[in-house]
């Protein structure tokens, strides 16, 4: 069956310098093989479907799949199926926000002067880290343990450690070894008027990630939540990749973090599947 597709690339204004991902819209009657077996074959770090929602509230449901199985939540593909669904002809049962339908639940879209944001979902797992495991993951960052300014658990599902460092130079000058768990990194860009107020890099086991919307979503409450960072902010991640993307936290009265960037479509058409 012939299905529309779209491929559209996330945190970034300009083509090909943010994070990619592929979106398959009118996924009804794919099974979760199917599925499974056409992300690992884009070779996307992320690729998602749409379907109607199940959950009353819900604009629409989505199914997010890595190349080897399925993810509850991810930032990127929250808010590149957004953009995806609304271009689509997508309508909003409020014209003052979206509802996302996915594994970890009901997820908040807003439209803003540069693109979309989500609200940031609450973490699993926070506080700081024993000392075996900040040893741990200095060595996997190939630093001293003294070179972390602080590091705390940070974590909204995929298991995140956040590490904060001295500056963004250090950020950039990181060369990782035998990375075991999933860290980020963030250090302040001390410059006036440089690109971003933080440097973020993401690494798992098996790859660092150009722009993650969830690790920055985490990174954020840990960081104002510790009075480490204050509202609104840029942070900037892929510059080593050859990517530019920037992520802009900002916080409402109520005290919720959103995560916002834009979105562009790079690629259209259809798919059989």
């Amino acid at each position: 069956m012939s299905r529309a597709f779209r491929q559209v690339d996330v945190f970034t204004a300009t083509p090909y310098h943010g994070n990619p991902l592929a979106v398959v819209h009118d996924a009804e009657g794919l099974t979760t093989e199917e599925m499974r077996r056409f992300a690992n074959w884009t070779n996307l770090s992320e690729t998602t479907f749409l379907l109607p929602p199940t959950t009353p509230g819900a604009d629409y449901r989505v199914r997010i799949f890595t190349t080897s199985g399925e993810l509850p939540f991810a930032g990127h593909p929250t808010l590149g199926s957004c953009h995806a669904w609304l271009e689509a002809g997508g309508v909003p049962r409020d014209a003052a926000r979206i509802v996302q339908e996915c594994e970890v639940g009901l997820v908040r879209v807003r439209r803003t002067g540069d693109g979309l944001a989500f609200a940031a979902p609450p973490l699993r797992r926070s506080g700081p880290l024993d000392e075996p495991t900040a040893e741990r993951v200095a060595t996997a960052l190939g630093i001293a343990r003294s070179d972390i300014v602080a590091a705390a658990w940070a974590d909204n599902g995929p298991g995140w450690v956040g590490v904060l460092l001295r500056d963004a130079g250090a950020v950039l000058a990181l060369r990782p070894r035998d990375v075991d768990l999933p860290i980020g990194v963030a250090g302040p860009h001390l410059e006036a008027g440089g690109p971003a107020d933080f440097e973020v890099r993401v690494f798992t086991p098996d790859v660092e990630d150009p722009v993650t919307g969830s690790f920055n979503a985490s990174l954020a409450q840990w960081l104002l939540g510790a009075g480490l960072a204050t509202a609104p902010y840029t942070a900037a991640q892929g510059t080593v990749l050859g990517r530019s993307g920037r992520v802009r936290i900002s916080t409402d009265a109520e005290g919720d973090v959103w995560v916002g960037g834009s979105v562009v479509t790079c690629v259209t058409g259809r798919v059989e599947l």
